[in-house]
This record gives C-alpha cells, sequence and structure tokens, in this order.
C-alpha cells in the first residue's frame, strides 16, 4: 500500500490497472469515504473490494477457493481446534496485535502503562505456552499462528523503538524466537517477509512519531529467523 513508487525495490505497480497506491483502488471501486487500509481482497469481475478485515480474510483464504488452491488440503482452521483458535485470537488481537497500537498511540502516560501491562503479560502467556508445545493451539499450525507471527515479524525492529513497548523482546526469548523461526522457514513464507518495505513504511508514515523519517539500521532481524531452530 506504501505507497511506494514502481521504482522502489520489490515494489511494483498493480497488475490489474497499473496503479501504484491502495488509494487508487478505493477510489475505482467507489469506497472514499473511509481509512485506505490494508489488506484488501478484490474481486476482478465486479470490480470491486469484497474485505478490507484481515481476519475475514484470512478466513476466506483458508476455504472459500480450494478449487485454485495449491495445497487445498491445508485447513488452518479445522473445526476440532476452532473454540482454542477463536480464544488464541481473542487474547493476542487485544494484547499483542492491537496491543503494539495501544502502546504506540497512547496519548497519556497512563493509556500506554495500561496497553504495555497487558503487552508483557501476554506476551508472557505467550512465551510459556511455547515452552510447553510446539504452536499456540497444540501441536498443529493454525490461524492463530499466522495471526501471531505477522506481529512478532515486526516486533524487535519495529515495534520496540517506534513504539516503546520494549519490556520484551524476540529475540531474547528463547522460545518465541524458535517458534517464529520455524514458521518463517516453513515453504512460502520467507520471501512475503519485506523488512524494508515494513520499516520504510512505519517509521516514515507518522509525522508527529518520527518528524525526520530516519528509520533505525536495526540488528537485522531477518538473519535470526534464518539461523537453525531448536524444535525438531
Amino acid at each position: 500500500g506504501g505507497p511506494f513508487p514502481p521504482a522502489f525495490p520489490g515494489s511494483d505497480r498493480d497488475p490489474l490497472f497499473g496503479v501504484s497506491s491502495v488509494r487508487e483502488l478505493y477510489e475505482k471501486a467507489g469506497d472514499v469515504a473511509g481509512k485506505y487500509t490494508v489488506p484488501i481482497l478484490w474481486d476482478k469481475k465486479s470490480c470491486t473490494i469484497v474485505s478490507n478485515e484481515s481476519s475475514e480474510i484470512i478466513r476466506m483464504l483458508n476455504s472459500e477457493f480450494n478449487e485454485f488452491a495449491k495445497n487445498p488440503n491445508l485447513d488452518l482452521y479445522p473445526e476440532k481446534e476452532r473454540s482454542a483458535i477463536d480464544e488464541a485470537n481473542e487474547w493476542i488481537y487485544h494484547n499483542i496485535n492491537n496491543g503494539v497500537y495501544r502502546c504506540g498511540f497512547a496519548t497519556s502516560q497512563s493509556a500506554y502503562e495500561k496497553a504495555i501491562e497487558d503487552l508483557t503479560e501476554s506476551f508472557d502467556r505467550m512465551d510459556s505456552i511455547l515452552q510447553k508445545q510446539r504452536y499456540i493451539t497444540g501441536n498443529n499450525l493454525t490461524e492463530a499462528d499466522i495471526r501471531l507471527f505477522v506481529t512478532l515479524l515486526r516486533f524487535d525492529e519495529v515495534y520496540i523503538v517506534y513504539f516503546k513497548t520494549n519490556t520484551r523482546s524476540v529475540v531474547q526469548t528463547s522460545s518465541v524466537l524458535n517458534y517464529c523461526r520455524e514458521i518463517y522457514q516453513l515453504p512460502g513464507v520467507a520471501e512475503t517477509c519485506n523488512m524494508d518495505h515494513i520499516k520504510q513504511h512505519y517509521f516514515t508514515s507518522h509525522a508527529k512519531l518520527n518528524h525526520y523519517s530516519i528509520v533505525p539500521r536495526g540488528m537485522d532481524f531477518k538473519k535470526h529467523l534464518a539461523e537453525p531452530h531448536d524444535r525438531n
């Protein structure tokens, strides 16, 4: 969504219309009343946005397009595990996925203290779970793990610095780091993780948080993710 110009490394124009920003897709769909957010699921036939809610899109992609899928038998929301997945999603979303934003955009010390306390407690809860089992809801990779991973991918490089979530660190938490390594090293995952895009987007998007758009160098978190995990 950037918008990054097409010349930006790893950035291409939209293949349908040649646009270079998500805003232009919203305008084509006539949806200009709200914010221009990602992700979006686009219907090429009706030329409109089907959904821009990630929790809906992940469910749709899990089951609604199996006739076109390379791995149609992969089910990240199996019926027998749905209760546990929904329960995990609830506390992970409020305290970790959205928790980092509650910290970063807090406008009072008390609001920040509440957010960072919730985040820290939930990070420790996650750590405790992953010391006992392979994934968040058991021994199988599920939707809950995918939703958690995308936040953990950004945690050390972005959120600790930008959103003041510095009470915990993925790199310094062995169970969480090796969990992230295993997911990152699954076929097809690493090539979707463009840390340059992630950092350029965050650190140059909010003038109030980073007036001069300085992008911190960081500690090459992806290098840590590429190292062997200890979960065999």
